[in-house]
């Protein structure tokens, strides 16, 4: 008989069993572990809690409601923190089920033979069925650039020992999955070993629950660079090469260019952070140095070990023979072991960079360390002699294994492990910059000098041969310091490589002078060579980074200028043909709004794209736009796939990097599998972008209605936040801000200046803040208000169909609205109410809270009669799984953070309550995965 096929309801409840039976497990350790930590009082009152908590978000029970908020009014500084600690580590652990089930189903649907959007097989798929051959992919792959950008940003909430031990938890998870998977009806075993796996679990959620969720004191750079390389170690050195493996495979004889390269911006990014110097800068780079060069001696120790081949077994390429008689190994039990022999020298040369480079030693010494290689090109030529002999005499599987996928990580890691960032603002270099000319008596008041002005003097300068600087003058501790930077810079470069420092970001830029000042700077100390009338070129890529809407809007016209510039363009021709672009998503979002923000970042991507292929067709000048998405929505986040096939079109053509910022980076690659996914789906968009075109120009109809749509959420965005009276106010008092910016989450200040004013205040911590009340207004507010004015201003049934057709037509628009359905989803004006309850003055927090709250309604309104849906993340049912599974247990973290503010604000005395603030800040972080 044919099988009968469930029901979807019951198919897709039997498909989250897995995910259940993980929660559980996982709550049930956690469980016993309290109980014998804490003891059986804490344990009952952590579940009373859980089981109204559930019953209240699940069955919208109100005496459950009104019964938890009296029950945690109740409870004291103590009793507080650990029920805080408990829903806290439950979030972290339902985060690990979650990312488990999200593997296992994506093997479940690879095994059926249903890959996934957003994979290489379907990428790779849709190229063939759009008649691409595999070389027009390897072609398009050897000139593109593809670059995730960690930061690190305030909102960063996980210490390292977390990390760790959580990561040991996801391992133990697959773990368990592979002996359920492999065990027979009658395997004796399979019990034994899920209870083993069982006792490290539990050893591992002990250890969690011994361990300080939070710093002591406030994080530090070096804090900041050692929790990035954790996921060189744990992810990107691995998996990075497995994700080059499946390209090659796929393109089969075609090659693949290492086009995917990580970058960095903790130990570079100087704005807003005193703490960055000099001196930051090296460490970060002689520590990254180190885990790249750790990994390939520990690559090169197993190799050493699978190598065994004898020369009186198997035949050797004449350079394999000539590398191996050039290595001092001359043990008598290896004297016909060729790649041995070879392996060890290479082992004890690579010891000797370590020693050279970081002043670290290798573990393990066949040889003693000696001749170091300096550069990693060296290594490579010596890797690739024991591929090529290894091939020409049937080890092929061998080269598979392991040496084909070092060989990998060296091209694209080489000894910097990935390029550094440099930023700053520009006004800090405008600061510098006067002061040379000032001490050099060229001119003393530069920053007194209109634009025209400033141009004049810098092209002069940026013409004459000679330095600015005044041996023996005495410059300010700034100006010290600032180029201080830029000297170190050619340090760097010429102790790791070129590619270790490749980019300076100009923060704030406004205006051509900004670009010209830090070309000027570079030339002080030996970056910019030569003259720009006279064959310069310039080491160090000047990137802009446009940020507010204005800059926004200005974005092409200084470009254009720039490039108008006598000897700009033909110096960037000699340099390599760049010009990277920033663009910056939180503070255009601060500024004007989700609407508003995203409407000008894609005018300006076009803009510059116009701009490009014109300066391509006359100077060959290749455009690399540089997106500055945060963790949230409101700062640029959501699914990095959809976002990418969502630009405009011509704005990708291989060309992308992108940044990963706060704890989405522990999200996206904690997990080495999840990590690879995600880099995966990085690799997939920016093929189809680029090969498939997919997003075809928007008619004019669309472009219209979406400026008509951006200046109306503009206008309600600002009327809230910038012209409302009381608006600072209540935002201060009805999120924990204050309680934020107190947290030892980010060595970067909360705020630009001491003040008050949204806008000193970092884009970070301000998205954070809305996040953490659950009112997510930076998401989308103003966007409610938008459509209704759109509706009013014609025909409502026709205006309607036409955002309708928008919605089903335009890949942009489409993209902005499933972003804004997530963060609605993520809301919770109940919870947000409460926090707004934390405002003293009444009468302001009831009318800036019932203007919140009608905008909420306008928006889902909004969204209802544009997609149709009633229910939000109707087309995402993975996060509305997720939400069902974790919001129940985040809502106790909601709950007791309001008490413990409210007390703390009172009386400032209790420094418990003020823990089991910072605590539930933490919880409630993780498990909203994406709130920075």
């Amino acid at each position: 008989m044919p099988a009968i096929e469930q029901p979807p309801a019951r198919r897709a409840k039997e498909n989250e069993r897995p995910l259940v039976e993980d929660i559980r497990l996982l709550g049930r350790i956690l469980g016993d572990v309290i109980r014998e930590q804490e003891g059986v009082d804490t344990y009952e009152l952590v579940e009373r809690i859980r089981k109204l908590s559930v019953s209240f978000r699940r069955h919208d029970d109100q005496a459950a409601d009104r019964e938890l908020k009296s029950l945690l009014k109740t409870l004291s500084g103590d009793e507080a923190v650990r029920v805080i600690r408990a829903f806290t580590y439950f979030s972290h652990l339902a985060n690990l089920a979650e990312d488990r089930h999200h593997i296992r189903r994506r093997e479940v649907h690879e095994r059926a033979g249903d890959t996934q959007e957003g994979s290489i097989e379907v990428a790779l798929a849709r190229l063939r069925w759009a008649g691409i051959h595999a070389r027009t992919v390897s072609q398009t792959l050897a000139n593109s650039y593809l670059s995730p950008v960690l930061t690190a940003h305030p909102t960063e909430v996980q210490r390292k020992s977390i990390l760790d031990a959580e990561r040991d938890i996801a391992r133990l998870l697959a773990e368990r999955d592979e002996i359920k998977g492999r065990a027979l009806p009658r395997d004796a075993l399979a019990p034994r070993e899920l209870a083993a796996n069982e006792l490290q679990m539990r050893a591992r959620v002990e250890q969690l629950w011994q361990t300080r969720l939070l710093r002591f004191t406030r994080l530090t750079v070096a804090d900041e660079i050692e929790t990035a390389l954790s996921y060189y170690e744990a992810t990107f050195l691995r998996e990075i090469p497995k994700l080059y493996g499946e390209l090659e495979h796929a393109l089969g004889q075609h090659p693949v260019a290492s086009f995917l390269r990580m970058g960095q911006w903790i130990g570079g990014d100087r704005d807003g952070n005193p703490n960055v110097t000099a001196e930051t800068l090296a460490y970060a780079l002689r520590r990254q140095c180190e885990v790249a060069l750790r990994h390939y001696l520990t690559e090169l120790f197993w190799l050493g070990s699978e190598l065994s081949l004898s020369a009186l077994l198997v035949e050797v390429t004449p350079q394999m023979r000539a590398l191996a008689e050039s290595s001092p190994d001359t043990n008598e039990h290896r004297l016909d072991e060729p790649y041995r022999r070879a392996v060890n020298w290479m082992y004890a040369r690579l010891a000797g960079s370590l020693k050279e480079f970081t002043g670290g030693d290798a573990a393990r010494h066949v040889l003693p360390p000696q001749n170091p290689y300096f550069r990693a090109e060296e290594l490579l030529a010596d890797l690739r002699t024991l591929q090529d002999s290894l091939r020409a005499n049937h080890g092929g599987a061998l080269v598979h294994q392991r040496l084909h996928p070092l060989i990998r990580a060296v091209e694209v890691f080489g000894f910097h492990l990935a390029t550094v960032d440099l930023r700053q603002n520009s006004e800090q270099h405008e600061e510098v910059v006067a002061e040379l000319l000032a001490t050099a008596r060229v001119e003393k008041g530069y920053r007194g000098l209109d634009e025209a002005g400033k141009r004049a003097v810098l092209m002069k300068m940026l013409a004459d041969a000679r330095p600015l600087r005044v041996p023996g003058a005495d410059y300010s501790e700034h100006a010290r310091r600032e180029l201080a930077i830029f000297e170190t810079a050619v340090a760097m470069r010429g102790r790791y490589g070129p590619q270790a420092i490749r980019h300076y970001i100009i923060s704030h830029t406004e205006a051509v002078s900004d670009l010209l000042e830090v070309m000027l700077l570079q030339k002080e100390v030996g970056l910019l060579h030569g003259t720009i009338d006279d064959g310069a070129h310039i080491d160090l890529i000047v990137v802009p980074l446009f940020e507010t809407i204005a800059d926004l809007r200005n974005a092409a016209p200084i470009m254009r200028e720039f490039y108008a510039l006598p000897g700009i363009a033909k110096m960037m021709q000699r340099s390599g043909r760049e010009q990277d672009i920033m663009l910056g998503y939180s503070d255009s979002n601060k500024d004007g709004g989700i609407f508003t923000s995203n409407w000008e970042l894609y005018r300006a991507e076009i803009a510059l794209v116009e701009l490009f292929d014109q300066l391509a067709a006359s100077h060959q000048i290749q455009l690399r736009l540089f997106h500055g998405r945060g963790g949230t929505v409101g700062r640029g986040g959501g699914p990095s796939y959809q976002a990418i096939l969502a630009q405009p079109p011509g704005t990708v053509r291989g060309q992308i990097r992108l940044t990963e910022q706060g704890e989405v980076i522990a999200s996206k690659y904690a997990n080495p599998e999840i990590g690879r996914r995600n880099l995966e789906t990085l690799v997939a968009a920016t093929l189809e972008a680029t090969l498939l075109q997919p997003t075809k120009p928007a008619t004019k109809a669309f472009l219209q209605a979406a400026e008509a749509l951006s200046q109306a959420s503009m206008k309600a965005y600002r009327a809230l936040v910038y012209e409302t009276p009381g608006f600072v106010d209540f935002f201060f008092s009805a999120t924990p801000i204050r309680e934020i910016a107190e947290l030892n989450i980010g060595s970067r200040p909360a705020s630009r200046k001491a003040t008050q004013r949204i806008e000193d205040l970092r884009a970070i911590p301000w998205s954070f803040s809305w996040g953490q009340c659950r009112l997510t207004l930076n998401g989308w507010y103003g966007f409610g208000s938008a459509v209704e004015a759109f509706l009013a201003a014609g025909d409502r049934k026709e205006q309607a169909a036409l955002l309708q057709r928008m919605y089903r037509q335009w890949p942009f628009f489409k993209a902005l609205l499933s972003n804004m359905d997530m963060v609605l989803a993520k809301s919770d004006l109940a919870l947000a109410r409460r926090y707004a309850d934390l405002v003293p003055d009444a009468r302001l927090r009831k009318r800036i809270f019932g203007t919140m709250e009608a905008e909420w309604q306008r928006t889902v309104d909004a969204m209802a009669l544009i997609s149709g849906e009633k229910q939000r993340l109707a087309g995402n049912p993975a996060l509305a799984r997720s939400i069902r599974h974790r919001f129940p247990y985040i809502d106790p973290l909601h709950h007791l953070q309001v008490e413990l503010v409210r007390r703390w604000r009172e009386r400032s005395a209790d420094e418990r309550e003020r823990r089991g603030i910072h605590l539930a800040i933490n919880g409630i972080a993780a498990g909203l995965r994406n709130t920075g």
